[in-house]
């Protein structure tokens, strides 16, 4: 499913024991013309991680051969948000929520359900969607952002209305036409996730403006935030798929020598 080649997972021992490249920031160029910044890189197993932040679990990673150079860059100054943005984020702008509507919020099951429906359609990793609903929402159906996002995929209106969604606050609606906004950004960006969440976040003018993630302090954040839950959830789902085969075969296990046993008996 598409989603789950852009962030590479692995264990978080082996993260820890990789050794990076000390530096304030990076720029980075890709050879397809796009810049990016990373907090520092380090190669590891013959790939590149870019690392969104100091710490080792927020990393983008290429082939060697993707990547045209890297300059060392200050650390940007804060700058306010893109006013082009087109969805606005919890990050920029934490939405309200408001206790007395009793459908703020969706049971975990109902809001999986959705997510899976419409990343079915997509072919996007449930994953990542719920990633970014959390990012965004939180999970309140009802989120309203300062700069008026709504809804769990923080809609604004004029996007919302190119993506055919009469109501914001309607979940089905609104992740239908978050998703299908996700999707088109990763096919601008040539499913290059780190950019079209930066899309999500700061408006498509900003990152091609910037040829890359721009330099604001709140869509860097984002993205970093975004990929980690996903990292985040990603690793939880694999564990609990091992977890599911090592006990399957512990009782095909059990079950063939409860077998090889009657047998002997028998004869």
């Amino acid at each position: 499913m598409r989603g789950r080649h852009l962030i590479t997972v692995t264990a978080l021992a082996a993260m820890a024991s990789l050794a990076p490249s000390a530096r304030a920031g990076e720029s980075v160029t890709l050879r397809n013309g796009f810049e990016m910044q990373c907090h520092h890189h380090a190669r590891v197993e013959g790939r590149i991680r870019l690392y969104l932040t100091p710490g080792q679990d927020n990393y983008i990673e290429f082939a060697p051969d993707d990547i045209a150079q890297f300059q060392q860059v200050p650390d940007p100054p804060a700058q306010a948000q893109s006013p082009d943005a087109t969805v606005a984020n919890s990050s920029v702008a934490p939405p309200a929520a408001p206790a007395s509507r009793p459908d703020a919020s969706l049971s975990p099951a109902e809001l999986h359900q959705l997510l899976m429906k419409s990343g079915g359609e997509h072919n996007l990793d449930v994953d990542l969607l719920a990633s970014l609903v959390k990012a965004e929402s939180g999970g309140n159906v009802r989120a309203v952002s300062r700069t008026g996002a709504r809804g769990l995929m923080q809609l604004m209106p004029g996007t919302a209305a190119a993506l055919g969604v009469d109501d914001s606050f309607k979940p089905d609606q609104n992740v239908r036409g978050g998703t299908a906004y996700l999707d088109s950004l990763l096919t601008r960006y040539h499913d290059q996730l780190a950019l079209a969440l930066a899309a999500y976040n700061a408006g498509p003018l900003a990152v091609d403006r910037y040829h890359g993630i721009p330099p604001y302090r709140e869509t860097q954040a984002y993205v970093a935030r975004v990929i980690h839950e996903f990292n985040r959830r990603v690793l939880a789902r694999e564990s609990q798929s091992s977890q599911a085969k090592a006990r399957q075969a512990q009782v095909s296990q059990n079950v063939a020598s409860a077998s090889d046993a009657q047998s002997g008996s028998v004869r």
